[in-house]
């Protein structure tokens, strides 16, 4: 009896009422006035101190805000969760470059990738030992222009 949604494989999976009850009952204790805002999103993942990381879960956050009210309300809330929980891969992948295309534009530009990959260079200096920090390695810059070098067919800069 629940609603029917697509899952990963493309098959469907059904969202029982136990469940999108169980959901709404989180959703109420983290957000009791029924709408979750901006500064309750970066609460909840920890990044108000951390500027990179704060910047990400501010484009996530927009990509979920499906009506632009900067509000994550529950029918936002459960279309985050179903993508998340039973997306299919093509639409996780445009979800994602939602999240990553900061001004909208349906393109990812040089400072855009720049700014991707300058995070996960970030990421990585937590999680890298003695060994490779001696390896020698290509510049944000130098690896966002050797992408473009690869992708950008038409040379104006943008993917």
């Amino acid at each position: 009896m629940g609603q029917q949604f697509t899952n990963a494989e493309g098959g469907q999976a059904e969202i029982d009422v136990a469940e999108l009850q169980e959901w709404y009952k989180k959703f109420v204790v983290e957000c009791p006035s029924g709408t979750l805002f901006m500064h309750e999103f970066k609460r909840f993942f920890g990044v108000q101190d951390n500027r990179e990381a704060a910047e990400y879960i501010e484009n996530m956050f927009r990509a979920f805000d499906k009506n632009g009210d900067n509000t994550i309300d529950f029918l936002e809330y459960v279309a985050a969760l179903n993508l998340v929980l039973r997306g299919k891969l093509e639409h996780k992948l445009k979800w994602t470059f939602k999240v990553y295309d900061k001004d909208g534009n349906g393109c990812i530009d040089k400072p855009e990738l720049l700014e991707i990959v300058e995070s996960i260079y970030e990421l990585k200096k937590v999680c890298r030992s003695e060994v490779e920090e001696r390896t020698p390695l290509l510049t944000p810059e130098e690896v966002v222009n050797r992408i473009f070098q690869l992708v950008d067919e038409n040379g104006d800069a943008v993917s």
